[in-house]
């Protein structure tokens, strides 16, 4: 079977041909797809730099935009080449190397959770009212 003909074939079961019928509600269908897909891409990038899935809701958030919008579909190749590149890049680098990405990880979430105020809240459950924990941008807790 040819792409041709699995992606027709694709199009003819399911409930998209419903929505397609009608130029309202395939608009609706769209802009909801844009909607969630464009919040869970959001979240995946906040994410990346935190211990966890960050890479892996970005590619979640761009394949469900790829449901509707081809662009997404080429970022998603895009990405996902260079992520595999990265890693595999990584993976041949020395101890040092494997190292210095850690701790440039490592700083990068300690100044997101000092920028936040996680510092003083927890310096504040054990009673340190250190000036240098309180976030920069939300002040002082008093």
């Amino acid at each position: 079977m040819t792409t041709t003909e699995r992606e027709k074939t694709a199009e003819e079961t399911g409930y998209r041909p419903w929505f397609r019928r009608n130029p309202a509600l395939n608009l609706a269908y769209r802009i909801g797809v844009g909607v969630v897909g464009g919040l869970v891409l959001a979240g995946g990038v906040l994410m990346i730099p935190y211990p966890g899935p960050g890479w892996l809701v970005v590619f979640a958030g761009l394949a469900i935009l790829a449901t509707e919008f081809a662009w997404a579909g080429r970022v998603l190749r895009f990405a996902k080449r260079y992520y595999d590149a990265w890693v595999a890049w990584l993976k041949r680098q020395n101890v040092v190397v494997k190292a210095l990405v850690l701790a440039a990880t490592g700083l990068v979430v300690a100044v997101t959770c000092w920028l936040l105020g996680a510092f003083s809240l927890v310096g504040g459950w054990f009673g340190l009212d250190w000036a240098w924990l309180e976030s920069p941008i939300f002040g002082s807790r008093g």
